[in-house]
């Protein structure tokens, strides 16, 4: 472990009842958010949906919270600072993804549903093999999201505390796995939403924060910003080029490829994202509340920039890889930098501050994930599934939705531990593959094509869940490589890091065959109302 790694450790050291004390303050504010909206959740719609009272403007808050993870903050710039251009991709492909979902899925998915991905794709089917479907492809896409927040978390708060034994960091894990839960047990949708607005402020505040003082240390130009940051990285001009990761061999060059179809595609298949069109009034409002979140998402992205390339130029590549294989700590160590240093009062309070405000970007991440994931549990598989419909209150419904959460919450607790090394823009891009394999296809065919089947739903659900989990397990993500998730074991003979050039047009292809194979017919009538229904969201609620 380098030197300067060892000093910012120190510098940590000297002020962590500082940085222990603005991470005590965040948690308390938000549980105190939380609870206070959890009084005000009295029903099924104010649990699922908030109530539909948000405005606009406050929902593409939300979304901006939900969707700027640990990967947007703490991934992406270490990616960055380790592959220079290579790594500001993931910033690319993250925003695109936001015009498909205005274009193709917001409104008419916020028309035709009620709380859930569920109700749409079960409107026009048979209830209970879609809906299984679709709860048990929502569980595992926010399984594979939370992974990379759990990453994040153990990652961070290791580097503050000092903790560098494996039970230390896995307990961190532990204690956002159980905040998570109080967030989503208590507050519901209201809780959890207010908490991802609160955590969209402070983030693009503290982004904008760190932009200007690095640009400030080249004088506002970013290209001298670039120029010391591919002199800085070893790599020289290649930095700043396209190959330095993905063009390395004909095989990385179809990662490339793969990567950017998942990114593009995946937003539109996330449920936690979907989920969020249900907590508006109308459509226009939902229409409105994605154009607030490419605005405010865009302009981080934009600032991703001055994160990655500045850690490049002012850190030592060995420094980052030192505290962390995969550079998630790329961004608290800039901060640490530009405040003055490790042993610096200014250093350690800057880097307190943004890493609390990464804390809140995974508490308030996770918080969606697991509210989605346990919403489909009770809503799809268990009312409708399990129950056949035949729940007694909605309270039941409610209550089952809290014990998924716990159960959830303990599944992603162990799963994290085992994803701690990796990078969480990397995770995050596999959730991604896995949303656009199983979800998108399925999504679009029941929305826009009249002779869509349930047999065409199934398969295209479970072939694209299957094949992009499959892909996964056999890649060098799992094992393999050093960077793997098991580094001693090999057992992997997909090539790929992402499944997303295979899985995603496989989940297109089966959801087209196994309609034109089927023997029944289409409910045409179905179709037309749930068409009227997407355009103009009559009788949706």
């Amino acid at each position: 472990m380098s030197a300067t790694f060892h000093l910012a450790a120190a510098g940590a050291g000297e002020h962590r009842p500082l940085i222990i004390t603005l991470f005590g303050l965040f948690v308390v504010a938000t549980l105190i958010i939380t609870v206070w909206a959890g009084r005000q959740t009295k029903d099924a719609a104010d649990f699922y949906a908030g109530g539909r009272q948000f405005t606009g403007f406050q929902n593409g808050l939300a979304i901006s919270g939900d969707y700027m993870s640990a990967a947007s903050f703490l991934g992406i710039a270490g990616a960055i600072a380790l592959f220079g251009y290579d790594g500001f991709l993931y910033s690319i492909g993250f925003l695109v993804a936001w015009l498909v979902a205005l274009l193709l899925v917001a409104e008419p998915l916020r028309n035709s549903g009620r709380y859930t991905m569920g109700d749409v794709l079960a409107y026009r089917m048979r209830q209970r093999p879609v809906r299984t479907a679709a709860g048990t492809s929502t569980i595992v896409v926010s399984i594979f999201y939370l992974l990379a927040q759990m990453a994040g978390a153990g990652v961070l708060v290791s580097l503050l505390l000092g903790i560098t034994s494996d039970g230390g960091k896995v307990a961190i894990v532990a204690l956002v796995g159980v905040l998570m839960i109080l967030y989503v047990t208590i507050g519901g949708m209201k809780g959890t939403t207010w908490v991802q607005m609160v955590k969209a402020v402070l983030l693009i505040a503290g982004t904008l924060l760190i932009t200007i003082l690095v640009l400030l240390k080249f004088n506002f130009n970013v290209s001298d910003l670039l120029g010391k940051a591919a002199e800085n990285s070893g790599a020289g001009a290649s930095f700043l080029e396209p190959g330095l990761k993905y063009g390395v061999s004909a095989t990385s060059k179809l990662d490339f490829i793969s990567l950017g179809i998942a990114l593009v595609l995946g937003t539109a298949g996330l449920p936690h994202i979907l989920i969020r069109f249900y907590t508006v009034p109308t459509a226009k409002a939902a229409r409105k509340s994605v154009n607030w979140a490419i605005g405010i998402i865009g302009a981080f992205y934009l600032m991703t920039i001055a994160l990655g390339f500045g850690a490049a130029a002012l850190l030592n590549r060995e420094d980052i890889i030192a505290s962390n294989k995969a550079g998630n700590t790329a961004a608290p160590l800039l901060a640490q930098a530009i405040g003055g240093g490790p042993d610096s009062a200014g250093g350690a309070i800057l880097l307190a501050v943004i890493s609390a405000v990464a804390f809140a970007t995974i508490l308030a991440v996770v918080a969606g994930l697991t509210l989605a994931s346990s919403s489909s549990f009770a809503h799809d598989l268990y009312v409708n599934v399990i129950r056949r419909g035949k729940t007694t209150t909605e309270q039941e419904e409610v209550r089952a939705a809290r014990w998924a959460t716990v159960f959830i919450g303990a599944a992603a607790i162990a799963l994290g531990a085992l994803a701690r090394d990796l990078n969480v823009a990397g995770l995050v891009a596999l959730a991604f593959a896995v949303a656009a394999s199983a979800n998108l296809p399925t999504i679009l065919y029941s929305l826009f094509w009249k002779k869509f089947t349930t047999q065409g739903a199934l398969w295209s659900i479970y072939g694209g869940l299957i094949s992009s989990v499959v892909l996964v397990l056999f890649s060098p993500v799992v094992s393999g490589k050093p960077t793997s998730m098991f580094k001693d074991a090999d057992f992997y003979w997909f090539p790929l890091e992402n499944p997303g050039l295979v899985s995603i047009p496989l989940g297109f292809l089966l959801g087209w065959l196994g309609t034109v194979l089927t023997k029944e017919e289409a409910d045409k009538g179905k179709y037309a109302e749930l068409e009227v229904r997407s355009l103009t969201g009559t009788g949706a609620h």
